[in-house]
């Protein structure tokens, strides 16, 4: 392959797979942290918002400028200050179910809140960690994880006839595994192949069962 074809190829894979989502779904979880209640926030709810753009900003700049170990590495910084926080979170909210401090309101807002952030946030860890993440995803021609997504099952014939011949899992994809893992606590059609990933998708189980099963459960009782 002439150096070219190999540029042109690496341009169509980054095209296939846009960042975006995962930088929206990112601050989105920032966000979700800000609106919950103080008291379930480590410091001022607004600290996980200013962290995650301060991280986000070089995590930006060293992917535009080819930087594949700094971008991975800002990467998952961004991803385990977030886990820390939504975990510590969960963690206030749960120490406080017997104290009955919150309201049934406050409860289901942040067991909302708790939910949503659980999906995304292990959704970009999905993303990032799944066939050595995104920059190593972008450097090959095929694509070989830790999850077995349908399309990848598919004969080449049918996969030229549906118009998924260059297919490769995205953002998108992960996210309706994460979403699919947070209600029906298990991957439903995507095999999942690494123990890792099964270890995470069981984490993620174990944290959406707490929000909807314990959380949204007491307060429905005490309404």
């Amino acid at each position: 392959m002439s150096k070219a074809t190999g540029e042109s190829a690496a341009n169509t894979i980054r095209d296939r797979e846009p960042r975006w989502l995962a930088l929206i779904a990112t601050l989105a979880v920032s966000v979700l942290e800000y609106l919950l209640p103080e008291p379930l926030t480590v410091g001022p709810g607004w600290v996980a918002l200013v962290i995650v753009i301060i991280l986000l900003i070089p995590t930006t700049i060293s992917h535009r400028a080819g930087n594949a170990r700094l971008n991975d590495l800002f990467g998952y910084a961004v991803l385990i200050s977030l886990t820390i926080m939504v975990a510590s979170s969960l963690g206030l909210l749960i120490w406080r179910l017997p104290g009955k401090a919150d309201s049934p309101i406050e409860l289901l807002r942040s067991a909302g809140a708790l939910w949503g952030s659980n999906v995304l946030l292990f959704a970009n860890w999905y993303w990032r960690l799944d066939g050595g993440g995104p920059n190593e995803r972008m450097r090959r021609a095929t694509h070989d994880g830790a999850f077995l997504f349908p399309q990848m099952l598919m004969g080449k014939k049918l996969r030229e006839e549906l118009g998924e011949e260059n297919w490769r899992p995205g953002f998108v994809d992960y996210l309706f595994l994460a979403f699919n893992t947070s209600t029906a606590f298990s991957p439903t059609d995507v095999p999942v192949l690494s123990r890792w990933a099964k270890v995470m998708m069981m984490v993620q189980s174990v944290i959406s069962l707490s929000t909807l099963a314990l959380i949204a459960a007491r307060a429905v009782n005490i309404l």
